[in-house]
């Protein structure tokens, strides 16, 4: 196995995509923020000065994915069929949980965009919480499982930040 992103004289590239078959692919990508309880509760509440944290969080990672291919320098352009962006609450960890999971029929897939979008989700989250908390930690952005395309499926066992 090798690296795909360099040309033969060692130099970074878009890889050529043009012989591959369109399929459907999907990409599940996952990241935890931690934080006081206090920020939590205000985030749940709804009492963030910036607003609804988690609806602004949940555009923040659609628009991530949208636009992975100008954030992530090698990534195609490529048209999206669906993004969502779910979070779970561990109150007792003051932690939420952001998921992403992003569709598409193409030659390539969208785990960047899947990421990408936990990335943003999370940092916006931390941005409008910042005021009140900065010590937040983003935690554990990773790719939870993707199908579709020549390698296949790939799974991963979810492991929460505190089981570790």
């Amino acid at each position: 196995m090798k690296f795909t992103h360099f040309n033969d004289e060692g130099r970074a590239h878009m890889v050529n995509v043009s012989d591959k078959q369109d399929t459907q692919r999907v990409a599940v990508a996952v990241g935890f923020i931690e934080m006081q309880a206090e920020t939590l509760r205000m985030i749940l509440e709804e009492r963030a000065q910036k607003g609804d944290v988690l609806a602004v969080a949940q555009v923040a990672g659609i628009m991530a994915a949208k636009e992975t291919s100008f954030l992530i320098p090698m990534c195609h352009n490529i048209p999206l069929t669906g993004v969502d962006i779910k979070f779970q609450i561990y109150n007792e960890k003051c932690t939420i949980k952001v998921e992403s999971t992003v569709t598409t029929t193409n030659k390539t897939g969208v785990e960047m965009e899947a990421l990408a979008a936990v990335s943003a989700a999370c940092l916006t989250i931390y941005d409008m919480c910042k005021a009140v908390d900065r010590g937040m930690v983003i935690k554990q952005i990773h790719l939870k499982e993707k199908a579709g395309g020549k390698s296949g499926e790939f799974k991963r066992e979810e492991i929460l930040p505190w089981e570790k």
